[in-house]
């Protein structure tokens, strides 16, 4: 029997209650597919500066080196806003994406049909929306050097530098096009080569390796076209690709077609070992109230069987499951509309594994 290590990252806030019921869907996984699944726990973010001064320690950096996958909750809260950036939450998760070579994110924007009603938008422009954002996630502005905060002329200037090479661009872009052709073989590439000189290098070498992907459509989209776009007509993409910031920013807004943050899983792929999580952050408005939407999470586990653990039929069954749930109107508040059954955290993972088992028969 195939054993997998899987290393717990919980984290802060809702991390702390949305994580455990994804564990709790793997360990059904694991008993139905006749797979065995180990889990082992490890501090990150507040909850790792607190205890051990840092947001990522090296017993947690180890662990990550040798596991499987990682499932990972959110980092962050108020308690820590005024540490300096070095020192914040956040850079534990940036610290993990850098040492694992995690260089691209992909987070899946889906619609469930039930959930039509969650969304903002109109029926007739969100209806049928699925899509996928690809961001590299190593490069650009947010590892840039240098990058600082300086005296000049009596005041302050801050900076940060975008830069990207070719080889970058390239092995997001290819990891890209791979994706697409699993899809409906449309690929958008995004950027700003209108203005910025790295955009520009970024368009050359994505076009370069489309020549190797001549079953997929490519096209090149500029981000403000882009951001504007996802809202007036959604269903006009497949996949998209695009740099750090812009990938970060755009792949925010497609929550909305999703109808909550909390529907919306991802992974962080490139190296050995892959990291997943929801994006929906440590929500501390809301932790500790077991209110938070787990289906993020749990999607996540999803993403996290079919990516790194190769079992795409269980992944299929987890999503599913979900699928399920929300069928038979359960929704936790964020997705909560007239007519629909309340629940709250570990009432709705008690019922995606109902699902689940039920599914395995």
């Amino acid at each position: 029997m195939a054993t997998y290590r899987i290393a717990v990252l919980p984290g802060d806030g809702i991390g702390q209650e949305v994580i455990p019921q994804a564990v709790k869907v793997l360990h059904i996984v694991a008993r139905e597919a006749g797979v065995g699944i180990e889990f082992e726990q490890a501090l990150v973010g507040g909850v790792a500066i607190d205890a051990e001064g840092t947001p990522c320690p090296e017993a947690t950096l180890a662990l990550c080196r040798i596991s499987d996958a990682i499932l990972f909750g959110a980092v962050g809260g108020p308690k820590w806003d005024a540490l300096p950036p070095d020192g914040r939450p956040e850079r534990g998760l940036l610290t993990l994406r850098k040492a694992l070579d995690l260089y691209a994110n992909l987070r899946p924007a889906k619609l469930y049909p039930v959930l039509v009603e969650a969304s903002p938008l109109k029926r007739s422009v969100v209806e049928g929306a699925d899509l996928l954002v690809v961001r590299e996630l190593t490069g650009g502005l947010y590892f840039g050097e240098p990058r600082g905060i300086e005296e000049v002329d009596g005041g302050r200037r801050g900076y940060n530098t975008m830069s990207y090479t070719s080889a970058e661009i390239e092995r997001v872009a290819r990891l890209a096009f791979g994706l697409a052709r699993q899809r409906r073989r449309r690929l958008t590439s995004v950027d700003k080569a209108n203005v910025l000189v790295v955009s520009q290098l970024w368009r050359q070498v994505v076009t370069e390796v489309a020549r190797d992907f001549p079953d997929v459509e490519l096209e090149h989209l500029l981000v403000d076209a882009c951001a504007m776009a996802l809202i007036a007509e959604p269903r006009r993409f497949d996949t998209i690709v695009t740099e750090n910031t812009f990938g970060d920013i755009l792949s925010d807004e497609a929550a909305i077609l999703a109808g909550s943050m909390g529907m919306l899983p991802s992974a962080s792929l490139g190296g050995r070992t892959a990291l997943y999580e929801p994006v929906h952050g440590s929500a501390p408005d809301i932790a500790g109230q077991g209110i938070a939407n787990p289906l993020a999470a749990i999607l996540s586990a999803a993403m996290l069987l079919r990516h790194s653990l190769e079992l795409p039929k269980e992944a299929d069954r987890v999503e599913e499951a979900v699928r399920r749930a929300l069928e038979a109107g359960f929704r936790t508040r964020d997705i909560h509309q007239p007519g629909t059954r309340l629940v709250g955290t570990a009432q709705m993972g008690d019922i995606v594994v109902r699902e689940l088992e039920a599914l395995y028969g």
